[in-house]
């Protein structure tokens, strides 16, 4: 059936008269329902009782009372979004406070990989290398993997500093025995110095959605840049 809103822009000189709309909204009761935008230039009736009459102030207070709702479930949405980030913002700032106050390397890289997980409420961490002539398949320390030479830049790709995965099975290469936890991580790329190897660190948590691509990295490219300063600054390397 055809629409008179189409009909008067087909023919612009007709005259659409108050009887024909009326008899087409009869006609078709959903019209409203499927413009409801024409609704917002139009005067509500006043309430009167008795059958037959068509309260659209109702309709309206019922589109009201749908849009207060939509506004209050995004209202919700942003405030939970908030706390989510102060909630990671404080996590972050202990974890750096911890990395700072370690008092030798050895401390420093037991901390990373191992009090990092608790203070950021994960499930792990591991701190990857490069093999290069002056580095060992023999860990000294739990959470170090040892990766083959161009195996940063295969894994994370060449331009991307942080990589934000929201659903995923936990790579051994990164993660070793601790692969089967991992359905969603962070992994940074480590730039620690231009005589030391390439490296990442990754963060694998068991809840998938926890990281995706939507969060921001900044502050875990903060975290990524104390990491890099702490490994540089005790081992008294030169910057990248």
């Amino acid at each position: 059936m055809s629409d008179p809103v189409e009909e008067v822009k087909a023919k612009p000189s007709a005259g659409v008269t108050a009887a024909q709309v009326a008899a087409y909204l009869k006609r078709n009761p959903d019209f409203l329902a499927r413009h409801p935008e024409l609704l917002d230039a139009q005067v509500s009736p006043k309430r009167h009782k008795g059958d037959g009459v068509v309260d659209l102030q109702q309709f309206m207070m019922e589109r009201l009372k749908t849009d207060v709702a939509k506004l209050r479930a995004d209202q919700d949405e942003i405030i939970a979004n908030s706390r989510d980030n102060l909630n990671t913002t404080e996590r972050i700032h202990n974890a750096v406070i911890a990395l700072l106050e370690a008092e030798s390397f050895e401390q420093f890289i037991e901390i990373v990989t191992g009090d990092l997980a608790f203070l950021l409420e994960v499930d792990v961490v591991c701190l990857c290398l490069e093999l290069t002539d002056v580095t060992s398949r023999r860990p000294k320390h739990d959470g170090i993997q040892f990766l083959d030479r161009g195996a940063v830049d295969r894994l994370i790709g060449k331009n991307r500093k942080v990589w934000l995965r929201d659903e995923v099975e936990g790579d051994p290469e990164i993660y070793g025995g601790a692969a089967d936890l991992v359905r969603s991580d962070a992994v940074l790329r480590l730039a620690i110095s231009k005589v030391a190897p390439a490296g990442l660190i990754a963060f694998g948590t068991r809840h998938p959605g926890y990281f995706h691509a939507g969060q921001g990295t900044e502050l875990m490219n903060f975290l990524g840049r104390i990491i890099e300063f702490g490994i540089r600054s005790w081992l008294d390397l030169p910057k990248p």
